[in-house]
């Protein structure tokens, strides 16, 4: 980037004039009314988290962003009777879903049909990582298949429980609680458990396997549990799942459907191509046989083999554009598409009818726009944008509602349709950024983080005319919404490793406008446990702000809770606390303060996955974080400004131990490591003797057996 393009990244340059009656590109779109972002607490800001990551397009965080069912690729791919089975050898997600009567358990299985089984096994192609799966199913019964999305793992699955020979498969609902699964083993045969959801609050842990173990082995039975990779899982040893070589499975599905001509179909130029790149998906490479199997000799046909993929994606978002017949509502709903794909249609249609009317105005200035009240019916939008709709579960927050949601047949079409607008046709921006700017002040967090994910894209495609024209005024604005929104911009547009916006955040942290200052610091905030590699810069980062003495104690709470989220990032704790010692061996009051509020802040947590847990499971069993751990609750109890917030989470740490045993046993290796005097050992013991339980109950056993920790009986001994 130019020296030029970097200054206007920082300093956004003056926007040009807009017309009469509409809100200028740098003006605050946010009414001023409203509390000050500053004075938002860390539970909003842990929320605004939850936020983000539920309602980011799963590419962002690397989930399970394409729908099962029978399109993939844009292609129909069936086995039999032109019936197509999702996952079944194609790699992407089966949904299962049960509209049973009320009271129907959540955790029922269902047999799958003999007939898919057998299907699927004529077409699989194994792999080298299949054989070692298959091994350790049939010597421990249970397996955790643990791989990422569309790499095959679900078929495989299927393929791995088939294999040894069951009488029959059931699969299980992904709804099947980690703590209930042994309880849903009931019949003989084997099972599968496909795309396990996981999270810090719902953990698959070692017992829940040893349970179903133990009943598989009263059964006869085997379990296969599929996942992404994920952290939440304590004490268990996945199976890793590498997806077999694409030449393996378009190989195998010719030889399904045109077994005579593998070879020399196998032998043409474009498929040479196609297979050449070694990091294709079995979904990809599945779709691509498909056309490969229709091929009919023609120019016509080999010229659509050698577009497959990413040009043909270009090409058609480019005809879309371009195309001087497509209306401006046909046209806007395909950008709102690409904005709302894998989320509820009615929400596309309605915010695109919204954008049609910011390019009426922008293309037809002199007369006022207007909507028709009805169109084409959805099946025939989504026709012509290559789209697919279905009924799947949506998550809220009264609970899970049906929705007839749609997505694009090809995962990269939102990228790419966004790109295209936004450099391709410049004459639109005004229109999209009003849009934007609007979608970002909709009530619904969804259509709020939406928003922030189509402006992270844009500055992916151009980062200076992003952050001037969208960017910078939510970062400036004076009400938290909009600097909400800037954050999740930035946050989202450093995971998908848009240059230069790290050293920019780095730059806000020490600016002079407030609100760029509360952006980056929410933002760093955010990146901490998405980008666990990044904990070292942004801890720097923001360092360097508590190092200026002007920061107001609202905008020190900010920056403690940002600091305290980084040792929410599991994978890098033990660098993390390193680091939170090393800054307490700066000679500056405020970093060091920093350090300690963050970490008794981080302390006082007792929800699954917080620190207390993975020091229990962890951190104990490491000798130099469990050093750097006693240092940082040695130096936050002795300090005065911070000894109450100390007591307060190990006061939390307590009343986690008293549920679970190893717990208790890390807090009894850890106090005698907090005594080096006897101040220490008073403050400790009043604590200790003060403590209620958590519902104002008299003092915890636990408590008690502390006590006797921290005064151990003296040990008698005899002179010989």
């Amino acid at each position: 980037m130019t020296a030029t393009a970097a200054a206007a990244v920082v300093d956004p340059a003056p926007e040009e004039q807009t017309p009469p009656g509409r809100p200028a590109p740098d003006a605050d779109p946010w009414p001023a009314a409203g509390p000050d972002p500053e004075e938002e607490n860390s539970h909003e800001a842990r929320a605004a988290q939850r936020e983000l990551v539920a309602h980011t397009p799963g590419f962002f965080l690397g989930e399970d962003t394409r729908f099962g069912g029978s399109l993939v690729g844009g292609s129909q791919h069936g086995v039999s009777g032109g019936r197509v089975d999702g996952d079944v050898y194609l790699g992407g997600r089966t949904e299962i879903h049960h509209h049973g009567p009320a009271g129907t358990a959540p955790d029922a299985s269902g047999e799958v049909p003999r007939e898919r089984i057998e299907e699927l096994a004529a077409v699989f192609a194994e792999g080298p990582a299949f054989a070692a799966a298959l091994e350790r199913l049939r010597e421990e019964r249970v397996l955790v298949l643990s791989g990422a999305h569309a790499t095959g793992r679900n078929a495989a699955a299927l393929m791995l429980v088939h294999r040894l020979g069951v009488p029959a498969v059931h699969a299980l609902s992904p709804e099947t609680a980690p703590a209930a699964l042994s309880g849903a083993l009931t019949q003989p045969g084997g099972y599968v458990l496909r795309d396990l959801p996981l999270s810090r609050n719902r953990p698959l842990r070692d017992t829940h396997l040893f349970a179903a173990r133990d009943q598989l082995a009263r059964t006869g039975g085997c379990l296969v549990v599929t996942v992404e990779n994920s952290p939440h899982l304590p004490g268990v040893a996945p199976c890793p799942w590498a997806p077999p070589p694409a030449e393996d499975v378009v190989r195998a599905l010719l030889r399904r459907h045109r077994p005579d001509e593998a070879d020399a179909l196998l032998a043409l130029a474009p498929v040479a191509r196609f297979l050449a790149d070694t990091d294709r998906r079995p979904a990809e490479a599945a779709a691509f046989a498909g056309a490969l199997a229709a091929y009919d000799g023609t120019p016509r046909a080999l010229a659509r083999l050698a577009d497959f993929g990413q040009a043909a994606v270009e090409e058609q978002c480019r005809a879309w554009l371009g195309d001087p017949e497509l209306g401006l509502r046909e046209k806007a709903f395909i950008i709102a598409l690409a904005v709302f794909d894998q989320a509820p249609y009615v929400l596309a249609a309605e915010l695109a009818d919204k954008l049609f009317l910011h390019f009426e105005r922008l293309q037809h200035p002199e007369r006022p726009p207007t909507v028709p009240v009805f169109g084409p019916a959805a099946e025939d939008r989504l026709a012509l944008a290559r789209a697919a709709g279905e009924v799947r579960q949506e998550q809220t927050e009264w609970g899970p509602v049906p929705q007839f949601m749609a997505a694009f047949h090809d995962e990269r079409t939102p990228h790419v349709l966004l790109t295209e607008v936004w450099t391709g046709h410049p004459s639109a921006r005004p229109a999209l950024v009003e849009w934007l700017r609007e979608l970002a002040r909709d009530g619904r967090p969804l259509v709020r983080t939406r928003a922030a994910a189509a402006a992270a894209l844009l500055t992916a495609a151009d980062l200076p005319s992003t952050i001037a024209l969208l960017v910078n005024g939510w970062a400036t604005a004076e009400t938290v919404g909009p600097r909400v929104t800037a954050a999740n911009t930035l946050a989202l547009a450093q995971l998908l490793d848009v240059p230069i916006v790290l050293r920019l955040l780095t730059q806000w942290c020490t600016d002079g406008h407030r609100g760029r200052r509360w952006t980056a610091i929410r933002a760093l905030g955010l990146l901490a446990p998405l980008r666990p590699d990044l904990a070292g810069p942004v801890l720097e980062a923001l360092a360097a702000r508590a190092r200026i003495d002007a920061s107001s104690p609202a905008e020190q709470d900010h920056l403690t809770e940002s600091a305290a989220l980084l040792l929410s990032a599991g994978q890098r704790r033990e660098e993390v606390l390193a680091e939170f010692v090393r800054l307490l061996q700066r000679d500056t009051p405020a970093v060091r303060d920093l350090a300690l509020a963050a970490f008794a802040r981080a302390c006082d947590n007792d929800e699954e996955g917080a620190l207390v847990g993975w020091y229990a499971e962890t951190g104990m069993y490491r000798q130099d974080a469990a050093r750097d751990l006693a240092t940082l609750w040695r130096a936050a109890l002795n300090d005065r400004t911070h000894t109450r917030a100390a007591l307060t989470a190990l006061r939390t740490w307590v009343h986690v131990a008293t549920r679970r045993t190893d717990a208790a046993t890390a807090l009894e290796l850890l106090l005698p490591a907090l005594v080096v005097s006897a101040d220490d050992r008073k403050r400790l013991d009043h604590e200790l003797r003060t403590m209620r339980a958590q519902d104002g109950g008299p003092r915890p056993p636990l408590a008690e057996h502390l006590l006797t920790v921290l005064h151990p009986a003296p040990t008698s001994t005899e002179r010989p």
